[in-house]
């Protein structure tokens, strides 16, 4: 499994991902870093098979509407501090890579 995570979240995110072993990209390694557009981020997860890891919802709304990305995993914490963010992210990966075997959309929030 790959993945590309939006620049609204931290870099600790994609160097954990990594980690697991697998490939991931996120914003800031891409050339115009957080400015990297909406549709350049989606193209990019669509042409690679990348889950795109995002808290933008515009991305929801073009998963359901154009059906794009493939992969979509929304967190939906709201603002939290990133060590918070870290924590529920480790602990719920691998559900979070199970759920992805069997669906497309995957929503990460506080509970």
């Amino acid at each position: 499994m790959k993945f590309i995570i939006d620049a609204q979240l931290p870099f600790k995110l994609a160097i954990f991902i990594a980690e697991q072993g697998f490939d991931v990209i996120h914003t800031d390694n891409l050339p115009d870093k957080e400015r990297t557009k909406d549709t350049f981020i989606r193209d990019l997860a669509v042409n690679q098979g990348r889950v795109l890891i995002t808290k933008d919802y515009d991305f929801l709304d073009s998963f359901y509407l154009i059906n794009s990305p493939d992969k979509l995993l929304l967190i939906t914490t709201g603002n939290i501090r990133n060590t918070e963010l870290m924590r529920l992210f480790q602990s719920n990966f691998p559900m979070i890579l199970d759920l992805f075997k069997e669906y497309s959309f995957v929503e990460l929030n506080n509970n």
